[in-house]
């Protein structure tokens, strides 16, 4: 039996055997529902003494705590901001991260303190794993919450669970859980109906997605910027650009205001379907409404003139991007190059490439392959490849592709630009 030592006079147990009593089993997919019951609510105080715990919902004072107070569908925290795990919450992740074992992960969980402390715990440690895609641990710790332990749930455990079990595909679970929230008179927030949608688009079962959105109107609570985007991002996913668009559309003739999310996932979605015209046409309507592009937002706008060769189009976007106050990152720089590479002009990616290095930013392997990419269009133009496209069309890896156009090039041209390129 290993131990660690825990504030409030209390160990953390993690044992080699499984030696518990636990009557009841984790809910997984391909077993029977969770026996719902608590445990006694009994604990030992600071003084050693046993209290009786009232069944009640645990947690500090408000604004008190984070309790997941930066918690979002679609990050896990508001951009920049990460939970601090306290050394407890840390022996927690790493516990539940390598046991697979869900009784002994409830054995461990059932030593915990009941205190304001242990909630905020396991909220971070909820939030660490979901920020990690891990989501059976998180599954295991919501249910322990739920079914097992003193604490109440609150909406974040519910949300977390519908999270979960909709990125396992796992629907009737996923619904199963916004069921008990509403039995539990907890009030559903916008994320919870986010992630519902995001679950559904993830089957590819947009009526119901559709539903959700008719629910939420019978409800008097009109669809949110953060529900629409999560229809849109899943659409877009599936690959369907026309009911992305249209859902677009309901949102602004519902006086729904996008969000700089919702503009960068259309700007990406018209730059696909080659309408870089359309993700300026939008570029410019955000700016006009107040809405500020970041830097997604910018690099979704130079890859739009990428796909379409328009490098001085692309250039002056890298431009307002830097104007912005923002720093170019590797992504900015490789659409910039690809803007280049498209249009045939070899060295203006070249040059893009030596600026990168220059300003200390590192170049990933689509760099390097953006590069091959121009050069082996440059031959391609000048006719010193005779009918490669046939080769190319049979290779999906844009790696291997790259690669196969530097071959060509070299064996046939032997282009000592393309060697000391791909050499680095």
């Amino acid at each position: 039996m290993l131990s660690v030592k825990w504030p409030v006079s209390c160990t953390f147990s993690e044992p080699r055997y499984c030696r518990n009593n636990i009557s009841c089993r984790a809910s997984t997919s391909t077993e029977e529902p969770v026996k719902k019951w608590k445990r006694d609510g009994l604990y030992v105080d600071k003084r050693g003494d046993l209290v009786r715990f009232k069944h009640k919902k645990v947690s500090r004072k408000k604004g008190g705590s984070l309790r997941g107070r930066g918690w979002q569908y679609g990050s896990g925290f508001v951009d920049g901001i990460f939970p601090v795990l306290s050394p407890v919450a840390e022996k927690i992740l790493n516990f539940v991260r390598r046991e697979s074992d869900v009784y002994r992960v409830w054995s461990s969980l059932d030593a915990l303190p009941i205190n304001a402390n242990t909630w905020d715990d396991l909220i971070n440690v909820c939030v660490q794993l979901r920020l990690n895609k891990r989501w059976d641990p998180i599954i295991q710790m919501c249910e322990w919450i739920m079914y097992k332990s003193s604490f109440q749930p609150d909406v974040i455990i519910y949300n977390l669970l519908i999270d979960a079990y909709g990125q396992r595909s796992d629907l009737k679970k996923a619904e199963s859980v916004y069921l008990e929230l509403l039995e539990a008179q907890c009030l559903p927030t916008e994320d919870t109906y986010a992630l519902l949608i995001k679950a559904y688009c993830k089957c590819a079962l947009f009526e119901y997605a559709e539903a959700v959105l008719a629910e939420l109107r019978e409800r008097g609570h009109p669809p949110s910027t953060v529900v629409f985007n999560a229809y849109i991002d899943g659409l877009i996913k599936h690959k369907n650009a026309s009911k992305a668009v249209e859902i677009f559309q309901r949102m602004e003739r519902d006086h729904c205001q996008p969000s700089t999310d919702t503009y960068t996932m259309m700007i990406n979605l018209y730059g696909k379907e080659n309408k870089s015209y359309m993700a300026l046409k939008l570029f410019n309507e955000m700016r006009s409404k107040k809405c500020h592009p970041n830097i997604c937002t910018y690099t979704a706008l130079v890859n739009a003139f990428a796909r379409d060769g328009l490098c001085e189009k692309a250039e002056e976007i890298f431009e307002l991007l830097q104007e912005a106050g923002y720093e170019p990152d590797v992504y900015a720089y490789n659409a910039l190059m690809e803007a280049y590479s498209r249009a045939g002009i070899p060295n203006g990616a070249a040059e893009i490439f030596s600026l990168m290095k220059h300003m200390e930013c590192e170049p990933d392997r689509a760099s390097y392959n953006i590069m091959v990419d121009a050069y082996g269009r440059a031959g391609l133009h000048e006719g010193k490849v005779l009918n490669p496209k046939a080769t190319l069309r049979s290779v999906k890896s844009p790696v291997f592709k790259g690669l196969i156009v530097f071959i060509f090039v070299f064996v046939v041209s032997e282009t000592s630009t393309v060697v000391s390129v791909f050499a680095k």
